[in-house]
């Protein structure tokens, strides 16, 4: 079956649970999206906010502490909060991918690293002066701007709470993964990994599952994997999807959603179009990341937002809305708004 530009992008939404907000518990929400990209505090409680009818940012301050949520560098190179079995699973799925990431610092002697981190966090978890200042006295000719960098890509080490909570101030403090969850990182089923991720962003390719994940050489395994139905899209290319996977109608109505900065569903396809015309994209887009978070409208970026005193501060709307899309704006600033003074 060939599926259009419209149709990818309503069936993403779908999965996304940003077409209709769901019922699931944050957790179980975390899980579905196979974690929620967390290299800023703010926008994981916005992306699930978005997506649930029904959202207690506490409940997600309460999983870092009682350990069923985790804060770790896994999909991508970048910290994301993940459940307890994704952290144990994707940190060494991931790490060679981590590894490219880590050759553009200094070089350093992996296991005189590793044992440089199991010394230092010998008598428990450490903060991240205390991680650096113990490294460098250890690994002094390797730059200490590149210390604390190459520990967190080599050595699976977990953010802990306060780092992450709701209005929770405080510095990051780190422990090992294991140690923390009391269990060792095991790669996941990769096959069953596949279906999840498509289940939560497909259909897909394996180069968008790349993006995703920054995971290589996945084509053989989607090509091999018997129980995957296959598509094309508009452009010829081969997209795979969960036998079970229900593919959207083009017309399906698809409200304004307010979104963080960076949100999995538009960094994890090697297409962003899917969800961001290349001319709208450039306005998000600064010299070092993204300038402000996301307004989607019809299911494409159309403007941006930032939180002013609490509140939301639209920045810029990139086209005229409908008095209708108006109307939806108004009414998820406002929602917006009681979550952040919450």
């Amino acid at each position: 079956m060939i599926l259009t530009h419209r149709r990818l992008n309503r069936t993403l939404l779908r999965r996304q649970h940003l077409l209709e907000r769901s019922d699931l518990t944050a957790a179980d929400l975390v899980e579905h999206l196979v974690g929620v990209q967390a290299q800023e505090v703010l926008p994981p409680y916005v992306g699930l906010h978005a997506r649930l009818r029904s959202f207690d940012p506490y409940d997600v301050a309460r999983g870092l502490e009682d350990r069923s949520l985790v804060r770790l560098l896994t999909l991508r190179g970048t910290i994301h909060l993940h459940t307890a079995a994704d952290a144990l699973a994707l940190r060494p799925w991931t790490q060679p991918a981590l590894d490219k990431v880590l050759r553009h610092h200094a070089p350093v002697d992996r296991l005189a690293l590793e044992a440089a981190v199991d010394e230092a966090l010998a008598d428990g978890a450490v903060t991240q002066r205390e991680l650096s200042t113990a490294l460098a006295e250890q690994l002094p000719d390797v730059p200490a701007s590149d210390l604390g960098v190459l520990a967190r890509g080599v050595v699976p080490l977990v953010q802990l709470p306060p780092r992450g909570g709701w209005h929770a101030p405080g510095g990051i403090s780190y422990d090992h993964l294991g140690r923390w969850l009391g269990e060792e990182p095991a790669a996941p089923d990769l096959p069953e990994l596949v279906r999840r991720y498509l289940r939560a962003f497909g259909p897909a390719g394996a180069a968008d599952m790349t993006a995703w994940s920054g995971v290589t050489r996945l084509g053989p395994v989607l090509a091999g994997m018997e129980d995957l139905t296959r598509h094309e899209d508009e452009r010829g290319r081969t997209l795979y999807d969960v036998a079970d996977g229900v593919l959207e109608d083009e017309d399906a109505p698809a409200p304004v959603r307010l979104l963080g900065t960076y949100d999995n569903v538009w960094l994890s396809h090697a297409d962003r179009d899917r969800v961001t015309a290349p001319d709208k994209r450039r306005h998000w887009m600064g010299a070092n990341g993204g300038v402000a978070m996301v307004v989607l409208v019809d299911g494409m970026l159309e403007g941006l937002w930032r939180v002013v005193d609490d509140r939301v501060e639209i920045v810029e709307l990139l086209r005229d809305l409908t008095p209708a899309e108006r109307r939806e704006l108004d009414a998820e600033v406002e929602r917006t708004d009681a979550l952040l003074g919450s």
